[in-house]
């Protein structure tokens, strides 16, 4: 299944544009999608933290992805 990840901050920067189109297998995990992205994008895999949200909700690890869900990369945030 083909899913479009939409990028914010670092992790946009990272993958060098904002809606990065990425191919998974079926039934693929939040964890399925974290590992493919570090392997193709190991600069994400340095970063403090990140999180992925699924449908605007945070997602677990454990979390199946559909092709029509909206996935978006939250980078770490720091604050003041």
């Amino acid at each position: 299944m083909e899913i479009t990840i939409t990028a914010f901050g670092i992790a946009k920067d990272i993958f060098r544009t904002n809606a990065l189109p990425i191919e998974l297998e079926d039934n693929s995990s939040v964890d399925m999608l974290k590992q493919e992205l570090e392997r193709r994008f190991p600069e994400l895999a340095k970063l403090k933290s990140y999180a992925i949200a699924v449908n605007e909700t945070y997602a677990a690890n454990d979390v199946l992805i559909k092709p029509a869900d909206t996935v978006v990369i939250i980078p770490p945030v720091s604050g003041g």
